[in-house]
């Protein structure tokens, strides 16, 4: 038997049946499906089949499930919904009434003989629902329902808590993760499992272990007590054969000051492999050490098997923000290339603690940029050179895990967005091959000292806390990413202004912990342009602050990209790419840009590639799909084998978020979620649009 047909018989397609998409990544997280309807010879006939607005505003990050021919998705404002998968016709929706600016990737699905539920999220709630009427399933939780914020060991009023990313389902188990607050304080990344019945708690496992847990020597005593993340939020994978759960963790909070958390911080930045049934840790490997840089696991692991030293093994992919993949072995954890620890730098901060060396995998070669070098500069335009090479002489640029300094700003490449991104990578099991799309731009910034603000000014007090590591102490931000507050209590009324710092809007995460005196004043001194007005009495509320969200000594000096006086990335293209890797050999099959700027590629620039946000699907027929893509909102089809381009389409929106295909009545279709939050310059909106070929007549 030849080498791909046993792949393919070791990690079949996504479900019993092909023509359904029933889990959030497809089965094993491979973002794979059998159809082959639509085939590299007939692509460029795919029209559009249906199109369903979702909504004027907001994000729009879904990828959608199909289960008994009907699609199940979000709308711009979180509500769920149900569509005729044919026709994209509305069936049915829910909408819990709440208000989040969270984005929401996905929903989770279980059913036996017994019963069925569609899980889906808003907020810090996740809800049951009956699949074919969309009501609450009232014997779930409280009125069908739970709250992520309780089980945790905190008050759940002084945490932050949002299910952005769908949990798996293994048996009778719902398990999640979730997004929390990346300052002071932070909820405790523990993962729970869930009975999908009732809703209670079956298991947690602590991911800021407990004395006596393996992993609590590589934190501070107290550390379960106070520390905050090392969180899921990207999502997990399970093997069910074998009842292995895989997860992925972020980073502990503060993400680029640890001087209060010393250790290696298990099982932060880590791949843990868990009991599915009780929670119980079978191995883990850790991919940052104390990490300094918020390299968390930004994508779920994906379930692979490969032919290795002459066998066939079951192994998961996991790639990272720095562009490096991880490919271990599912039962052991055993790497399947070698990984060498590598001295790093040590850091000039006082006080702060860092790992003498970093993880770096050998092969397979990592898929992004590593270490900006001059020779890297832009050459669009002399000017452009010019100014970037002027930046770059004034900067610190040494490759991965370089400690931010207070000196001079420290270049960090890939950025901040990676890399790999949440939307995950594509596995096509016939060959081994793995596909992974990637943003290639450098990034930078610096530690500040925070200075303590005036005594009683509770506004100053609290924005320094939770809102200036992202904003800047000057409230300048880094625009368009991280908007600028300056002034923004002419844009904003003061209640939309509270009701973004409690639910949180695109990339931010919610406060809803920051209320009361602490939320009156916060908003006050954001409305009155960085003025708190008198407090009148504020001693109690500047002790609950000093209590609940002490600041860290440091904060960074914005998240900045490294870009050009035009506002392009400062270094050569690509900007962004797909790659294909050969997990059988840890060998690249192909790589090429992914997106354009249309401004440049008008210009003859049009090969650059772009920023890109959400993931491929590849089908057996050979083809991979993609949007991603922010600035020219393309749908693309490419041979899977070559990475040629076979066919694109404009969206109305740009396509951040992982398309799904399935079939009803046997004809396939492709669809995608499409949103403008990512480019605010360009048209805004959301909508799913799904794609087929020309019914035949």
């Amino acid at each position: 038997m030849a080498t791909g047909m046993l792949l393919l018989a070791a990690c079949s397609g996504n479900g019993p049946n092909p023509g359904e998409w029933k889990t959030y990544g497809g089965e094993n997280g491979q973002r794979f499906s059998r159809l082959s309807q639509i085939n590299p010879g007939n692509v460029a006939q795919l029209t559009q089949a249906w199109r369903f607005d979702a909504g004027a505003q907001g994000g729009l990050q879904t990828s959608p499930l199909v289960i008994d021919n009907i699609l199940y998705g979000y709308g711009a404002d979180q509500s769920a919904f149900a569509l005729d998968a044919a026709t994209g016709k509305l069936l049915w929706r829910f909408n819990s009434g709440l208000t989040s600016g969270q984005p929401v990737r996905g929903m989770s699905y279980w059913s036996d003989r017994t019963g069925r539920s569609l899980f889906v999220s808003s907020l810090n709630f996740v809800y049951a629902l009956d699949p074919k009427t969309g009501k609450p399933v009232q014997s779930f939780g409280q009125g069908g329902r739970i709250d992520l914020r309780e089980g945790l060991d905190r008050d759940p009023d002084d945490v932050a808590v949002f299910a952005t990313t769908p949990g798996v389902v293994y048996n009778d188990l719902l398990i999640m993760g979730f997004r929390t607050s990346e300052n002071a304080p932070a909820a405790p990344g523990t993962i729970r499992a869930y009975d999908v019945r009732t809703g209670k708690i079956r298991w947690a496992f602590h991911t800021i272990p407990y004395p006596g847990e393996k992993g609590h020597e590589t934190w501070p005593a107290d550390a379960y007590r106070t520390a905050g993340a090392s969180n899921n939020w990207a999502g997990m994978a399970v093997d069910e054969k074998r009842g292995i759960l895989f997860v992925p963790t972020g980073s502990p909070v503060f993400d680029f000051f640890g001087g209060d958390r010393k250790g290696d911080n298990l099982f932060s930045n880590s791949l843990v492999a868990l009991n599915a049934a009780n929670g119980k840790r079978l191995w883990h490997f850790q991919a940052v050490h104390h990490d300094l840089w918020d390299r968390d696991f930004p994508s779920p692991p994906t379930l692979v098997t490969v032919r290795h030293e002459g066998r066939m093994v079951d192994a998961v992919a996991q790639t990272s923000k720095q562009g490096f993949i991880f490919v271990l072995d599912r039962a052991t954890g055993k790497s399947l290339f070698p990984i060498e620890e590598r001295a790093v730098p040590a850091s000039d901060v006082p006080c702060e603690f860092t790992s003498p060396t970093q993880p770096f995998p050998v092969l397979p070669e990592p898929f992004a940029r590593q270490r900006l070098t001059r020779d890297m500069l832009t050459r669009r335009t002399p000017g452009a050179h010019a100014a970037a090479l002027a930046k770059f002489r004034t900067m610190r640029s040494e490759g991965q895990f370089v400690p931010f300094s207070t000196e001079r700003d420290t270049v960090i490449f890939p950025g901040f967005d990676g890399g790999a991104e949440w939307g995950g990578s594509a596995f096509d099991p016939r060959h081994g091959i793995l596909y992974v799309n990637a943003n290639d731009v450098p990034w930078y910034t610096r530690l500040v000292r925070n200075v303590q603000s005036p005594a009683g000014d509770v506004g100053a007090q609290v924005y320094q806390a939770n809102c200036s590591a992202c904003h800047g102490p000057d409230r300048k931000g880094s625009p368009p990413e991280i908007p600028a507050l300056v002034g923004v209590g002419s844009r904003l009324f003061p209640h939309e202004i509270r009701m973004v710092i409690a639910n949180g809007r695109g990339r931010m995460p919610g406060f809803p912990q920051v209320a009361g005196a602490q939320l009156a004043a916060l908003t006050a001194f954001l409305v009155n342009n960085g003025k708190s007005p008198p407090s009148g009495g504020g001693g109690r509320e500047v002790a609950a602050i000093g209590q609940a969200a002490k600041p860290a000594p440091y904060t960074i000096g914005g998240y900045n990209k490294f870009i050009d006086q035009d506002g392009y990335p400062a270094v050569t293209p690509p900007w962004g790419t797909l790659n294909a890797i050969d997990l059988n050999s840890g060998k690249y099959l192909w790589r090429v840009p992914l997106g354009q700027y249309p401004e440049l590629a008008a210009k003859g620039m049009g090969n650059t590639g772009s920023e890109n946000y959400g993931g491929p699907v590849v089908t057996a027929s050979g083809l991979l799909f993609i949007g991603a893509t922010i600035y020219d909102r393309k749908f693309r089809a490419f041979d899977s084998r070559t990475g040629k381009l076979l066919w694109e389409t404009q969206l109305p929106y740009a396509g951040t978020a992982t398309p799904v295909t399935y079939s009803v009545n046997g004809r396939q279709f492709l669809v995608i979620a499409t949103s403008g939050s990512r480019n605010p310059a360009g048209p805004q909106g959301a909508a799913y649009v799904a794609f087929a070929l020309p019914k035949s007549r």
